[in-house]
């Protein structure tokens, strides 16, 4: 081959002027300026060697083919963009520039970009990442914490205009209504995501340590809706996922679609399959609630109506019973013995008068008027002193059958199931004639019959207190 055809290698041979020789270094940096010039962007596909992560954050390594080396170099500044970690015997594509290392007078590649060949880079590191944290133990099952069965705020970090936030609100609301909602807003995509989300999460957390009992947020759901790989890659990263198992509250991974899988599914306390899903995780405790509530209000229900079916059927019995009945009629019959035994008491006072009468005009007539009028002076007297005695007898009797019938017309009241309303009380109806004992038998508005000792009053249900 002709030099001509090669210009680098043309410019390398080409004679000095006699007299004047270069150093080593003159010499070793003009070939590095020339190979960077010449080779300051090539594309190289080889198998890595001799792999090296030195302390100072620089790898070192050799790419081969198999019948050739080239060695490389991959600052702390470039390597950090590189999702995955090299290895012995991983084949690679490196993008980079060719420079010489001075000292040694030896060529290398600056590596700026490396992927693996076949398996794309973002699954190589997932599955690095995956077994590093697995290793350390941080996706084991003991860490791992239940939700509390009725949480009452829930914590959600992701974009504040994402699908995500609009789904989980939307659940909660139809669900679990009496559950607030904190958004920690945050980037959920992009270069500098892991980093906000690890930071919010402990912002969360912090938060909590300082708040009243009251404001502590019981759950924290951390996602996104869906994407491609890399648009997820946040939720894979090592800061996220160490900052969900240093979070206090418990968290639900709600990353992406069902068929999604991230490193803080694997690390989180519970994966929900979509942030729609991880809202119904949070509701479901509150759910089955109203739901066992339903079914034993039911049953009470039930147990009410047969308990007042009953108590209705007890009232109308005692209301046909024959007290009531006959009642009135032994009062009545009471009281015209009492008008009898008046009425007979002042028959046989007239008569005893009358008799006395008759006497006294008999002896009157067979008397002389001398005499007579001193018999009759005393006749009179005794007359007076009889009369004025059946009088007495007679009031005493009047009197002694009056109070008799007084007390049994209260033996008869004492008995009788009205005499309380004497006392104040009063019996209050519905409409249909049910007995009201409880304030809960009615509803406001509705029309009532109040029976008093004297007279019936026609009310309205204004309003009901608990006892």
């Amino acid at each position: 081959m002709d030099l001509e055809e090669l210009p680098l290698l043309a410019a390398l041979f080409e004679p000095e002027e006699e007299g004047r020789a270069q150093t080593v270094s003159e010499l070793n940096s003009e070939i590095r300026s020339a190979l960077e010039s010449r080779f300051a962007s090539v594309w190289v596909e080889g198998e890595i060697s001799g792999f090296m992560a030195a302390s100072s954050g620089h790898w070192y390594f050799k790419l081969t083919d198999g019948g050739s080396f080239l060695k490389a170099v991959c600052w702390k500044g470039q390597n950090y963009k590189v999702r995955f970690k090299p290895s012995d015997g991983l084949q690679v594509r490196c993008r980079g520039r060719i420079t010489t290392y001075e000292p040694r007078g030896e060529y290398q590649l600056v590596v700026e970009s490396l992927e693996p060949v076949g398996e794309g880079a973002l699954a190589v590191a997932f599955e690095q990442i995956k077994a590093r944290l697995a290793a350390e133990g941080l996706f084991d099952e003991a860490l791992k914490r239940k939700l509390p069965p009725f949480p009452r705020r829930i914590g959600v970090v992701t974009s504040p205009t994402g699908a995500a936030l609009h789904d989980i609100l939307t659940v909660l609301k139809r669900r679990a209504r009496m559950v607030s909602v904190v958004l920690v807003p945050t980037q959920v995509q992009g270069e500098t995501a892991g980093e906000q989300i690890a930071r919010a999460i402990r912002a969360v957390n912090e938060y909590c340590g300082g708040c009243l009992e009251d404001e502590k947020i019981d759950v924290l759901i951390v996602g996104r809706g869906g994407g491609s790989a890399e648009d997820l890659w946040a939720f894979n990263e090592e800061i996220v996922a160490r900052a969900i198992r240093a979070s206090s509250i418990p968290v639900i991974s709600a990353v992406g679609h069902e068929v999604d899988f991230t490193i803080a599914d694997f690390v989180a306390d519970l994966r929900a399959a979509t942030p729609s899903a991880a809202a119904e995780l949070v509701a479901q405790a509150e759910t089955e609630l109203c739901e066992r509530i339903d079914r034993r209000f039911g049953k009470l229900k039930d147990l009410m109506n047969m308990r007042m079916l009953n108590l209705r059927n007890d009232v109308q019995s005692l209301s046909s019973a024959t007290v009531f009945s006959d009642f009135p009629a032994r009062v009545a019959g009471l009281r015209f013995r009492v008008d009898q035994a008046e009425f007979h008491a002042k028959i046989a006072k007239d008569a005893k008068i009358r008799k006395t009468l008759e006497r006294l005009n008999s002896v009157t007539t067979r008397l002389s008027p001398i005499g007579l009028s001193a018999k009759v002076s005393e006749n009179r007297k005794r007359l007076a002193l009889l009369e004025h005695r059946s009088a007495t007898a007679a009031s005493g009797m009047t009197e002694s059958r009056h109070r008799e019938l007084e007390r049994s017309v209260a033996k008869l009241d004492a008995l009788s199931p009205l005499s309380v309303l004497t006392r104040g009380y009063s019996l209050t109806q519905k409409p249909d004639g049910e007995i009201v004992r409880d304030a809960h038998q009615t509803k406001a508005g509705e029309r009532l019959s109040v029976r008093l000792a004297r007279g019936k009053l026609d009310v309205e249900v204004r309003g009901i207190e608990e006892a």
